[in-house]
């Protein structure tokens, strides 16, 4: 086992437990700039190590009832066909610098992305507009469930790619399509949706040989304790202050994962 793994699992572990933001954000970026993994790999790798680590929340989400399994079929009937053929045309990509460079180039953008949603995210709810409930029996809008499909479309996409936006940007997306819901059941709507993608981007990744297990094991012996610790940590600080420190860190390697894949 190699514990220089297992740290950065905890390092990530903490932020995700303590701001709920980092995940791939920070993963997989870490594993390319300080672990010289090459980009597939850190991807393919991520993407096992977030379904499995969020399967744990999508547990407790399912007991206290805070999910909405159609909003979940619903993105998924998007997100999973944009995978596969995500997928299929990957894998019909020579592997080299060309299929690295994309690879960053998406990375970067998606890390800025979650970012600036991470940081704009309580401004933009406060000014949602409330669509009127006469439209539908349940408060939702015409053209709703469609474009709940074309956002998981795109994030399906964008994770197969980068491992990154099934959380914070797939959270604000259905922040975004559906004020009228419970946060609460948001967020764990969004993480069953999470560990679906994840684990079909995973297990298409592991299929061109772009999973590294031994370090899987590593990322995941770190991660979990790490979770409990940053849960406890973020408990006793302030929130907002948390997630604005790991935004402007998020800002900061995706800029520097822009610059590397630009030079």
């Amino acid at each position: 086992m190699d514990f220089a793994f297992s740290l950065a699992g905890l390092v990530v572990g903490i932020a995700v437990g303590a701001t709920g933001v980092g995940g791939g954000s920070l993963m997989t970026p870490i594993l390319i700039l300080f672990y010289g993994v090459s980009p597939s790999v850190a991807v393919g790798s991520d993407l096992i190590y977030a379904s499995i680590s969020k399967a744990f929340g999508v547990g407790l989400h399912s007991r206290n009832g805070s999910l909405d399994w159609k909003l979940v079929g619903w993105m998924s009937a998007g997100s999973v066909p944009a995978a596969l053929l995500t997928l299929v045309l990957l894998h019909q990509l020579p592997a080299g610098p060309q299929v690295d460079q994309l690879i960053k180039m998406t990375l970067s953008i998606a890390i800025v992305l979650t970012a600036a949603f991470t940081i704009f995210q309580e401004p933009i709810t406060r000014l949602l507009p409330r669509p009127p409930v006469t439209l539908a029996g349940d408060g939702s809008f015409r053209g709703q469930r469609t474009l709940t499909v074309v956002c998981g479309a795109l994030i399906g996409a964008l994770v197969t790619i980068s491992s990154v936006g099934a959380g914070v940007i797939g959270m604000m997306m259905l922040l975004l399509l559906y004020p009228r819901h419970e946060p609460i059941r948001l967020v764990g709507s969004d993480l069953a949706h999470a560990v679906l993608i994840t684990a079909i981007a995973g297990a298409g990744h592991a299929g061109l040989g772009k999973v590294d297990w031994p370090m899987l094991a590593s990322l995941l012996v770190g991660a979990l304790p790490g979770i409990y610790v940053g849960t406890r940590i973020g408990f006793r600080l302030n929130p907002r202050v948390l997630k604005r420190v790991i935004s402007a860190l998020l800002i900061f390697v995706g800029a520097t994962m822009l610059w590397k894949a630009l030079s």
